[in-house]
């Protein structure tokens, strides 16, 4: 009987909305956990926790971050952290003492995978949360996960803003170091499956990060404004996280329609080859609603491809009218059918897709003007998006080798 009414409560519980019940998991969670005490003021090195094998944004920051630590001497650890459905389960042997904890999750999960860890797990430990939101405002229940970091770091000054009245006087913008080291880099227009004839334009993105924000739609209308069927030109569509969104891949398709020159890609591709798809293609679009940074148009500039995107939120801290096609918008208030981003008076933007249309057709027919905002990208992102802003966080928070 126990178990028939533990099996009917789940389901129940796993009908309510995605968000709602990874809420609720933060407040509880949150209530269970011991606050931090203070921190002490050095730390000999640094441990990085989150999903650190997974296929997304933040998984990837994890990683970077990682390998910059490692570069420098000051990693101790790569740990798993997040929600159990999510990440596995802590490692059976014992983290070093005396290191910071640098938490790539989000503030309610920050909590939520600190439960599954020691009870002294963050005693005596400096806790940095390194958080990515992609709205001037954040949702209330953010406050959970606040009361745990020591500090937080922002992936831009858009971000930053945002994060600031949670963690009043303890947020820092740190840029992702995406140009720390050379970008691995695998495949070619071949091995891809690309024709060597046509000019590709490319988006890239995950369906969990919001086909709202993200706006693939008005990609889409824009690529079909700009070249209608034309042969000569092909637009891909690269997604992941298809099979947990099939609504939203449905209305993609619906989108697409029988446009002869539109492919749509869902095959999960390692970190280089997304990558050698970026190489590959001669435009990178993002007509993003929002965005916390901007991972796909920075790795962009950095293999040197022009990048057409909105001219709004985090990645306005690296890219510039000189650097990048940048799209005109106007702020409207948020509609987001999965509620992630719904939040009263929140904006974003809604950019203009005749400019869109504009930038496309401008470019497609200037390989000269390509190869100029390529390579003006390129150099300006190695210059914002290095080790240095990393290293100095580091430093400020007391961690040495």
């Amino acid at each position: 009987m126990k178990s028939a009414a533990r099996r009917v409560a789940h389901g129940a519980w796993r009908l309510l909305p995605r968000d709602f019940r990874r809420n609720a998991m933060a407040g509880v969670a949150a209530r269970m956990l011991a606050k931090p005490a203070a921190s002490p003021a050095t730390s000999h090195g640094v441990i990085v926790a989150g999903d650190v094998a997974g296929a997304n944004g933040l998984a990837e920051t994890a990683r970077l971050f990682h390998e910059t630590a490692l570069r420098h001497n000051l990693a101790r650890g790569l740990l798993p952290l997040g929600l159990p459905s999510v990440v596995p389960p802590p490692p059976a042997e014992p983290t070093p003492p005396g290191a910071a904890l640098l938490a790539v999750v989000n503030a309610p999960i920050l909590p939520v995978g600190l439960l599954r860890y020691p009870k002294n797990f963050t005693a005596n430990r400096r806790v940095i949360g390194v958080w990515a939101w992609e709205l001037p405002v954040v949702p209330d229940h953010w406050r959970h996960g606040a009361r745990f970091a020591h500090e937080v770091w922002a992936p831009s000054q858009f971000t930053a803003d945002a994060i600031e009245h949670l963690a009043p006087g303890r947020v820092r913008v740190v840029p992702y170091p995406l140009a720390a080291a050379p970008l691995a880099v695998a495949g070619d227009r071949v091995t891809l499956g690309l024709p060597a004839d046509k000019l590709i334009v490319l988006t890239i993105f995950n369906l969990a990060s919001s086909m709202a924000r993200k706006n693939p739609l008005g990609a889409i209308a824009a690529f079909k404004a700009a070249f209608g069927a034309s042969p000569d030109h092909l637009f891909v569509l690269k997604l992941s996280g298809v099979d947990d969104y099939q609504d939203d891949l449905a209305l993609i398709r619906a989108a697409i329609g029988n446009a002869p020159n539109i492919r749509l890609m869902t095959q999960t591709l390692p970190e280089p080859e997304l990558r050698g798809l970026i190489a590959a293609s001669d435009i990178v679009l993002s007509l993003h609603r929002s965005e916390g940074f901007g991972l796909i148009p920075a790795a962009a500039m950095l293999l040197e491809r022009p990048v057409i995107a909105t001219n709004w939120s985090g990645n306005i801290d690296f890219m510039t009218q000189e650097t990048s096609a940048l799209i005109s918008y106007k702020l409207v208030p948020v509609i987001d059918p999965r509620g992630t981003y719904q939040i009263p008076k929140a904006v974003w933007a809604e950019p203009d897709l005749d400019d869109a249309v504009a930038q496309l057709r401008r470019l497609a027919a200037d390989p000269a003007a390509r190869q100029r905002l390529g390579a003006a990208a390129r150099l300006h992102a190695t210059e914002k998006l290095g080790d240095a802003p990393v290293l100095a966080a580091l430093s400020a928070n007391g961690i040495i080798c």
